[in-house]
């Protein structure tokens, strides 16, 4: 079942079970704004056991490009095309947020994003290997992202 992020009013619908239930609403949320703001799109989530197929091509990406598994559980995902780009996004239980922009035409702007929650330690399989840079959120704190680019064909 989907549901329609609302960035004005925060839900911690679907997040209840990570420690940083709030701050991982809280970047959800604006992304939502994001993309309301930049786009007029409405930003929808659907449960991570609802959307395997977007699950595999997250991982598929990461594993190939950076040789990353994340340990977290998936909580939830969003797959949809704003213009000639293709985002996807899944938010982890542990606070972390990891999103693909894959342009349709243009191989040389495509990447994966990552985002943590304020309150969550870097995972694991990101430290050492990311530098990353803080922002300050009205509606999640501060978050501390960084990315890198996709060199393959997905």
């Amino acid at each position: 079942m989907s549901f329609l992020v609302d960035f004005k009013n925060v839900s911690t619908v679907g997040l209840e079970s990570s420690p940083v239930v709030e701050a991982l609403a809280g970047l959800r949320a604006n992304e939502a704004r994001y993309f309301m703001n930049k786009y007029k799109h409405e930003f929808t989530v659907v449960p991570a056991s609802e959307s395997q197929e977007t699950l595999d091509y997250v991982n598929r990406i990461l594993k190939e490009e950076r040789d990353i598994e994340f340990a977290a559980k998936p909580l939830e995902t969003a797959r949809f095309q704003v213009e000639n780009i293709n985002w996807t996004y899944v938010f982890y239980e542990d606070g972390l947020s990891v999103n693909v922009l894959y342009t349709i035409d243009d191989p040389k702007k495509r990447a994966v994003g990552f985002k943590l929650s304020e309150g969550m330690d870097v995972p694991k399989e990101l430290e050492g290997k990311f530098k990353f840079a803080r922002q300050k959120s009205k509606l999640a704190g501060t978050i501390r992202g960084s990315y890198f680019v996709i060199k393959g064909e997905y």
